[in-house]
């Protein structure tokens, strides 16, 4: 999903020209304005006989009848196609209607005929339609349009003198029509702006909300009170392996593990927060489920990454670790290094008997032992944030490899690299990737005398991985489940830390070392998290 951050944060959206007018009512009015000109040409066809209407001057009546009907039919085009503006058909309808009904109005014998009363509709509709004087104006042109009519009546008609009474209070009726008219207008359109402005208020809230649950790191799924799932956000669709889904999707079909404990939840006892497994991506998640009000509405699922859960833990180990490490390089660096020159010094004694020298021998190989534990311990206190690198992983082992043979010096045919497929790509920091299979590499040279480093994508998550695979002896049975504890060796020469640093490192950049049992020597697995989506480790 694509956001405009801008358009959310307050920005305005493009208004299309007269976006905001009310051209639905514009367009009712000109069906009461078709309407009633199909009346008047059925009156002036003789198919309806209403008397008065059109008796005084039948022609008159008949063509402007028959104009105002077609006059209405061009508006409903106009109206639709939305041009020319607004402002300028409701000033154009309006005054037609009153010129149509003032000529309808002497052609039926003036006042007296009642079709004086059409021209408040339309004075109605166009001080509701328009702000501003725009009122006093219809009302204005009506009341002149009919005291003109009722003077040229009087004329041709003196008898009628009597209706200059009918012509003032019609007159009065307009501007009546129009101050009210306009005052529900204003009230009208005024109510309209204020929804508008609630409307665009809660769409602006709903597109940020879903703005912010879309780039949440905690995985978020709701469903509704019958299992169907309307929202999923990225997090989630990467924690469980999906591709972005329809929404309205069975919650069983999607995750079943989390449909029992959405059914658990809502039958009134939440499940224990439990961590599952997703089979399609591998990750290890925590749900935690919410109801929604009484339930009936539905439920927000949360999904917690233990990945991410075990990076924080990772952070304050790393903390107490820096502070460990300064006391072990003070307490126990400074006498270890006394005690190496010590025996150094003891050595150069030309008196020295052959046992006193294996004793001295034995105390400097002790020495240079203590001091690559202390090197390892202070190398974990030294790590500083990780600097994940989307990069290719071929080119890179080859070069690794390259190194590898000419600092251990072991024979070019032990040491093999396997790539599929081609192009592979892991997001990590290449020099801790460099150090856990430098650690990795190291052991396999210890006890094979040969071992491969095979990089492919896992047949079951899709996911990357990096697996180091030896002909040795492989692992006792007995001791498999502690090599990666600190300080667990199986050599006597050994530190016990390589593999814990290796797993350590892994963990600091979101992948995982694990040890698989292999009937052909020792495989250990490096698992990677998809690299299109990017670290959260820092």
């Amino acid at each position: 999903m694509q956001h405009n951050d801008s358009f959310i944060l307050g920005s305005s959206p493009p208004v299309a020209p007269d976006a905001g007018h009310p051209w639905t009512p514009l367009r009712f009015l000109n069906l009461y304005r078709f309407l009633i000109a199909g009346f008047f040409v059925l009156v002036a066809e003789r198919v309806l006989d209403v008397a008065p209407l059109g008796a005084y001057n039948p022609a008159l009546f008949y063509w402007v009848a028959l104009a105002y009907l077609a006059f209405s039919l061009v508006s409903a085009f106009t109206v639709h196609w939305r041009h020319p503006s607004f402002e300028l058909q409701v000033h154009l309808q309006v005054i037609v209607d009153i010129v149509v009904v003032t000529l309808l109005m002497h052609a039926s014998g003036g006042i007296a005929s009642g079709l004086g009363m059409l021209m408040v509709i339309s004075i109605a509709g166009g001080a509701m339609l328009l702000a501003g004087r725009a009122a006093g104006l219809f009302a204005a042109l009506a009341t002149v349009a009919v005291l003109l009519e009722q003077i040229g009546t009087h004329f041709a008609n003196p008898a009628a003198a009597e209706q200059y009474s009918q012509a003032g209070l019609l007159g009065m009726t307009f501007f009546a029509t129009a101050v009210l008219s306009h005052v529900l207008g204003w009230h009208i359109r005024h109510n309209e702006r204020l929804a508008a402005q609630q409307a665009e208020a809660l769409r602006r809230m709903a597109q940020l909300t879903e703005f912010v649950i879309e780039r949440m790191q905690t995985g978020v799924v709701v469903a509704d009170a019958e299992g169907q799932v309307h929202l999923m956000n990225d997090a989630a669709r990467q924690l469980l392996g999906l591709s972005r889904v329809a929404l309205a999707r069975d919650l069983q079909a999607l995750a079943p593990e989390l449909a029992r404990g959405w059914r658990a939840a809502a039958a009134g006892s939440p499940p224990p927060a439990r961590p599952f497994r997703a089979p399609l991506s591998g990750a290890e998640i925590i749900p935690r489920f919410a109801t929604l009000g009484d339930g009936r509405t539905g439920m927000v699922i949360f999904l917690e990454d233990t990945d991410a859960m075990a990076q924080q833990a990772q952070q304050l180990k790393l903390a107490s670790l820096g502070r460990l490490t300064a006391s072990i390089a003070h307490e126990i660096r400074n006498p270890l290094g006394a005690i190496s020159h010590a025996a150094a010094l003891l050595n150069e004694a030309p008196s020295l008997l052959t046992e006193d020298r294996r004793l001295i021998e034995i105390i400097e190989a002790h020495s240079r032992r203590m001091n690559v534990i202390v090197e390892n311990v202070l190398q974990l206190g030294r790590r500083g944030q990780p600097q994940p690198t989307l990069m290719d992983v071929e080119p890179w082992l080859t070069q690794f490899r390259d190194e590898f043979l000419a600092t251990v010096r072991v024979p070019a045919h032990a040491f093999e690299v396997r790539v599929h497929p081609p192009g592979l790509q892991v997001r990590v920091d290449p020099s801790h990737l460099h150090q856990i299979l430098w650690n990795l590499c190291q052991n396999a040279a210890r006890h094979s005398p040969r071992w491969r480093v095979e990089a492919r994508l896992d047949a079951r998550t899709g996911k990357p991985r990096i697996d180091v695979v030896d002909e040795g002896p492989g692992i006792p049975k007995d001791a498999a489940g502690h090599i990666f504890e600190p300080f667990f060796t199986t050599d006597r020469n050994g530190t016990g830390l390589g593999l814990y640093i290796a797993r350590e490192l892994a963990e600091y950049n979101r992948a995982r070392l694990n040890y698989v049992p292999d009937a052909g020597g020792a495989r250990f697995s490096l698992s990677f998290p998809d690299p299109r989506r990017q670290n959260e480790a820092a």
